[in-house]
């Protein structure tokens, strides 16, 4: 697949030349995991086509932080990449991607050179802030049917409006809690006609 270079056309001609330039693209298949916790970072990724899922492990349980949506980086790899620290997150592939990878020997020279290429990253801080103040709204204020319902909705419209192919225990690590505690409640949702379920496929069927 050819990427797209208007993808970046928020960033000076310049800049975006030398990018291409000095940046691999790579196709990844879904389901590769593309960066563990405590790996040395060595690119930055920016998502041109696909899905990237970014989490974190507690005790053998994950904990879902954010997706990389296309035109999207991952701030947590930024951040270790100028710091020279080992990566605190793992990120895998949801859907087959196209990912444009960045040597992170480039990025001071960059930044320092070219601040437009900031705001990539102060956006990107601004959105996982906003996403991570809506998610402590949901765990005070929501029950787990709309919390579960709301984590369905947004990867379905992640997703093209396809159907979901998850299995329970994946959605209850992305959610930190327990298989039982999703199979009940979707069941509930299906009984309330908010969702679907067929062939380990769900579906979303009416708004809340």
């Amino acid at each position: 697949m050819n990427p797209d270079k208007n993808i970046l056309s928020f960033l000076k001609p310049e800049l975006v030349e030398k990018i291409w330039e000095q940046s691999a693209v790579q196709e990844i298949p879904k389901g590769t995991e593309i960066l563990r916790e405590e790996q040395s970072v060595k690119v930055l990724p920016i998502v041109l086509n696909g899905l990237v899922k970014v989490y974190s492990r507690f005790d053998e349980k994950e904990l879902l932080l954010y997706y990389i949506e296309p035109a999207q980086s991952c701030v947590m790899t930024f951040y270790a990449a100028l710091k020279n620290t080992p990566s605190k997150v793992f990120a895998s592939t949801e859907e087959d991607s196209t990912v444009l990878l960045i040597p992170v020997g480039l990025l001071p020279d960059w930044l320092k050179e070219y601040p437009d290429f900031n705001e990539l990253f102060y956006n990107q801080f601004n959105l996982r802030y906003s996403e991570l103040l809506d998610t402590i709204g949901h765990l005070l204020l929501d029950k787990m049917d709309k919390r579960l319902y709301d984590h369905l909705h947004k990867k379905w419209e992640l997703t093209g409006g396809n159907g979901i192919k998850m299995s329970h225990s994946q959605i209850a690590n992305e959610l930190g809690t327990a298989r039982e505690v999703v199979t009940r409640v979707l069941k509930k949702l299906e009984m309330d006609g908010k969702v679907s379920q067929n062939s380990g496929e769900i579906k979303i069927i009416t708004s809340w």
